[in-house]
C-alpha cells in the first residue's frame, strides 16, 4: 500500500519541487491548497498542479481561522505571527487525513514555519511524517527548480497567487484595513509547467 502525501501547495517553485521529489520516491502525492471562502485564491495553484500532472485538492477551511489571523495581523501591524497561526491550523487539519504532510518551507524562510518541537509534537500526536525543505536555502531551490520548471515572474496580485496572503489581504481590506501597509507590493513566481 502506497503512503499518501499531502503537499501544502501555493503553485510556487518550492512546493512544486517538494511535490516532484515525493512523487519520484513513489509516494501517492496530492497537492492541497487551503481556502477560507473569502476569495477563490486556489485557482492559480490548480492551474500549476494541472501543468505538472498532479491531483489538486482545495481544503475548505473554517473562516474563523482566517478572521483570527487577520485580527492578529491588524493588532501587530506585522504579518508573521498571523501567518504562522494560519499555517499551523492548516497543517493540523491536513494531518487528520494523510500519512505525510509536506510543504515548501526552506531554512531561510521566516514564516510560515513550524519549530522542531512543533514538528515532533505533530508527528507524535497524529502519527504522521512531516517533511519540508529546511536543509535548502533560497539559492539552492532556485538553482534546482530553474532546471525543472517553467516559471512566471509577475507582480503579486489576487489572480496569480494561491498563498495564504491572498485571502488575508482580501479580508483585511474588507475589515477597513489597508493590506498594502502590511504586505508591500512584491513579485511572485508561479510554476507554469515542466522545462522542455
Amino acid at each position: 500500500m502506497s503512503m499518501k502525501a499531502a503537499v501544502l501547495y501555493s503553485g510556487g517553485k518550492d512546493s512544486s519541487f517538494m511535490a516532484v521529489m515525493l512523487k519520484r520516491l513513489g509516494l501517492d502525492v496530492e497537492l492541497c491548497t487551503a481556502n477560507f471562502g473569502v476569495y477563490d485564491s486556489y485557482i492559480p495553484a490548480s492551474k500549476s498542479a494541472a501543468s505538472l500532472g498532479f491531483d489538486h485538492r482545495v481544503l475548505d477551511m473554517d473562516f474563523d481561522i482566517l478572521d483570527k489571523t487577520c485580527d492578529m495581523i491588524l493588532e501587530d501591524g506585522f504579518p508573521n505571527d498571523g501567518i504562522k497561526f494560519i499555517h499551523e491550523s492548516v497543517v493540523e487539519r491536513v494531518a487528520e487525513k494523510y500519512d505525510i504532510i509536506a510543504d515548501g518551507t526552506r531554512r531561510d524562510d521566516r514564516t510560515p514555519k513550524l519549530t522542531v518541537n512543533q514538528i515532533r509534537s505533530l508527528e507524535d500526536r497524529k502519527d504522521v511524517q512531516y517533511i519540508n525543505l529546511d536543509s535548502f536555502g533560497h539559492k539552492s531551490v532556485k538553482l534546482i527548480t530553474s532546471g525543472l520548471f517553467e516559471i512566471s515572474h509577475e507582480k503579486s496580485n489576487k489572480d496569480n497567487s494561491s498563498d495564504y496572503e491572498v485571502e488575508i489581504r482580501t479580508l483585511i481590506d474588507e475589515k477597513g484595513g489597508n493590506s498594502l501597509d502590511i504586505f508591500p507590493e512584491h513579485y511572485q513566481t508561479r510554476v507554469i509547467g515542466y522545462k522542455k
